[in-house]
């Protein structure tokens, strides 16, 4: 007897004047993609989900990998979207323990690895999204130093980044992880910082082409630095919206409802 092709198939049941409906779907699409990178000096590693739709790129916690994503929920909150082929999320690495947090390296060091990050984003990761998924432009997102991650890309490449959603994201970092050092790169990832004084037309005009979205609760630590860098949007006109939620805010809980209320809609 030759096997039969599974196929998708939506089956419905009358029971009882009582509809029932029952789907049966193939997997989610899921890759794991490793290759060195040039601009790190080292291999990376990244999970891409999704077989069409508009990309997303994922920054983790602090401490996350590039699997956290997926193992906390957040990839499963996204499924039904995910699964109709309306959005992809391409999740990456962190160096934060290399850059920020290497408190054994001086401050000057840390901020190089962390340019070295974001040209690892830029040169790389921003063609092979295009590569992928056809689309020119990509979204952003991530959550607590993810957040901070999502919108410093965002605002640093408005030519590659259209859509990018903080979840109790900080913009204080270079004043918070660099022991009082201070220089031209600390001030150029610091949005708190360079945002006020952008005076450049043409880069502030491709800022009010795209849109900033920063969730945060309202018993969250990093509020004020939220309502801070929303206020500065303000002045610059550019599109975004500060979202507050009643409470704490800062955990996976939280974080899954407003992937979905920014991405799951």
């Amino acid at each position: 007897m030759q096997a039969q092709t599974p196929v998708i198939f939506c089956a419905w049941v009358q029971l009882f004047s009582v509809r029932y409906e029952v789907h049966l779907f193939a997997p989610m699409h899921r890759d794991f993609i490793k290759w060195y990178s040039p601009s790190l000096g080292r291999d990376m590693e990244l999970l891409a989900f999704g077989h069409a739709g508009f990309p997303i790129v994922v920054f983790p916690t602090s401490g996350g990998r590039f699997f956290e994503y997926e193992d906390r929920g957040m990839v499963g909150a996204l499924a039904p979207k995910i699964d109709r082929g309306e959005l992809q999320m391409i999740c990456v690495d962190s160096v934060d323990q290399e850059s920020w947090y290497n408190r054994n390296a001086h401050p000057a060091d840390r901020l190089h690895r962390q340019n070295a990050f974001d040209a690892y984003i830029a040169l790389e990761v921003a063609p092979f999204v295009r590569n992928r998924t056809s689309w020119d432009r990509m979204g952003t997102t991530g959550c607590s130093f993810g957040g901070y991650h999502a919108i410093n890309f965002g605002l640093r490449h408005s030519d590659l980044v259209t859509y990018a959603v903080s979840m109790s994201g900080a913009f204080d970092i270079p004043k918070r992880f660099l022991d009082g050092h201070y220089n031209s790169d600390a001030y150029f990832h610091s949005p708190l910082d360079y945002l006020p004084s952008l005076g450049d037309s043409a880069v502030l005009e491709r800022l009010r082409h795209n849109y900033y979205v920063l969730a945060v609760g309202n018993g969250d630590a990093l509020f004020d630095q939220n309502v801070k860098l929303a206020h500065v949007l303000g002045t610059k006109q550019v599109p975004h919206v500060l979202d507050v939620w009643e409470g704490f805010g800062h955990d996976w809980p939280w974080w899954q409802r407003m992937a979905q209320k920014f991405f799951g809609k």
